[in-house]
């Protein structure tokens, strides 16, 4: 197994120096982060090939920390913590961690379970943190958007759609896949709905459907990203 950089995101430092010296006496490269805010610009910037997680951070649960990365890598995600429920493993699995270790744990299941997550992942696993097309600049790991450096005013389900669209340009991206990921199961079939989602983003974007310089519709099909993305 090849050397990998990893992410720690842990307020403990303590526990962030024992996992350093653990990790770095197995052949990686360490990265810290004692908060949510801090460790999600840090996955952002530096593209990790494994992300290890506590749950208890100063600024939010990490949970929630988990669920933002979700929403634009797939990096493994290894969860520290002192929660030994099992509601509470299932909680992080079902939210998108790839594996759960129980605070105190030994250095031997730690990097067993580390080099397990590293097997596992799939080239291009991580996606880009920053996705520019023209003028518009969008940054998944702040939830930012700005159209000649000008920050756009769009609401979390805006955005996602955005996101969804840009980071796969040139793909048509089909109404029920959309309305599946952004709304649920139960809602596939509202395209009436979506239509109305996608005219206010457009607005926000200054776009215009007869002539579009991002969102290309396919008439009763779905919707296609026309400029390729820059990753940054």
């Amino acid at each position: 197994m090849t050397a990998a950089r990893i992410l720690i995101i842990d307020d403990e430092a303590p526990i962030r120096r024992f996992l350093r010296v653990a990790l770095e006496s197995d052949g990686h490269d360490v990265i810290e982060a004692a908060t949510a805010r801090d460790g999600l610009r840090t996955a952002a910037r530096e593209t990790p090939a494994l992300v290890i997680l506590d749950l208890g951070l100063p600024d939010a649960d990490g949970l929630s920390v988990l669920r933002d990365l979700r929403g634009w890598s797939a990096v493994p995600v290894l969860i520290l913590s002192v929660r030994a429920d099992e509601a509470g493993k299932v909680a992080a699995l079902d939210a998108g961690a790839q594996d759960y270790v129980v605070k105190p744990f030994s250095v031997k299941e730690l990097l067993a379970r580390v080099r397990s997550l590293l097997r596992d992942r799939s080239p291009g696993d991580t996606a880009p943190a920053l996705i520019t097309a023209g003028d518009l600049r969008i940054d998944a790991a702040l939830h930012l958007v700005s159209q000649n450096g000008t920050a756009l005013h769009l609401t979390k389900r805006e955005f996602d759609m955005l996101w969804m669209l840009a980071s796969n340009a040139g793909r048509l991206v089909t109404q029920a896949m959309i309305l599946q990921a952004l709304w649920g199961p139960a809602h596939v079939e509202d395209s009436q709905y979506l239509r109305v989602f996608i005219r206010q983003l457009r607005a926000k974007l200054g776009d215009d459907a007869a002539n579009p310089r991002y969102i290309m519709t396919e008439p009763g099909v779905g919707y296609r990203f026309i400029a390729p993305p820059e990753a940054v």
